[in-house]
């Protein structure tokens, strides 16, 4: 390194006097390709990080470049929910804060077989990990999973002489986690998907789709009925600390969604 290059100043640590602290500040929108594990074999996918840390009033920037190299090292890392709280303690140390927030988003796929001709096809749901923490020490880890269903409207079903209205649905989930350890995502898809008048698949024949078609009818879910059965499975699952969870219905005969939402402190 040469003289030139050993002078040049480090303009993010000089002092700043406006004496206004930062809650947040780092990049966002930075997409990488990673690994992760659940339950399964672990898959490569595409994620969208976003990191950030609080910065102190006297301090004049942070040092944006080493959000990206961190998301560099960790390249050859599996990630779990529990990898990310590791990786949130290390940006701290290498940002010399206290405080700060990692969130992540992916598509995660899981393989189901339909309901009668056993046909194999991907599903995807997408996943958001976020870890965060204050200056107290306090870290929380978050889990927000989307999963799509199938509702059929008990009422039509009620009053009409043929058949009954169905849409596709939205369970999101919200989890604010107790046990990051044995924490599964797919365990709660899964449970999830079981509350809906129908779940969704990727290959279906005549055959299966007579059997999903039918199972829906046999299985009438107002917004709320969903809503309430998903929020028993999230109660009995000790891994979850509190949640926010709702439910849309994307309605087939009206112009408007029909939505409900519960929230577990």
């Amino acid at each position: 390194m040469n003289d030139k290059q050993q002078a040049m100043p480090d303009v993010q640590g000089y002092a700043d006097l406006r004496h206004v602290a930062i809650t947040r500040v780092g990049i966002k929108s930075i997409r990488s390709p990673i690994t992760v594990v659940d339950k399964r074999q672990p898959q490569h996918t595409v994620a969208d990080f976003a990191f950030s840390v609080y910065l102190p009033e006297d301090r004049k920037g942070t040092h944006m470049s080493r959000f990206s190299q961190m998301l560099s090292d960790y390249r050859p890392t599996v990630y779990s929910a529990a990898t990310f709280a590791e990786m949130y303690r290390e940006m701290l140390t290498r940002l010399d804060s206290n405080a700060g927030t990692i969130t992540v988003t992916f598509p995660y796929f899981i393989e189901k077989e339909a309901p009668v001709t056993k046909l194999k096809g991907m599903m995807d749901y997408n996943i958001t990990l976020e870890v965060s923490g204050n200056s107290s020490g306090s870290v929380d880890t978050r889990v927000k999973i989307e999963v799509p269903v199938t509702t059929l409207c008990p009422c039509s079903k009620e009053i009409s002489q043929y058949g009954a209205h169905s849409q596709r649905s939205v369970i999101s989930i919200d989890a604010l986690l107790s046990d990051k350890n044995n924490f599964s995502w797919e365990d709660v898809i899964a449970s999830a998907e079981q509350q809906a008048s129908a779940q969704l698949y990727s290959q279906l024949k005549r055959a299966d789709e007579k059997f999903v078609t039918e199972h829906a009818y046999e299985n009438p879910r107002f917004v709320e009925d969903l809503i309430r059965e998903v929020a028993v499975q999230l109660n009995d699952n000790a891994t979850i600390e509190a949640y926010v969870l709702e439910v849309e219905n994307f309605e087939s005969i009206h112009n408007h969604s029909a939505w409900a939402r519960i929230e577990k402190q």
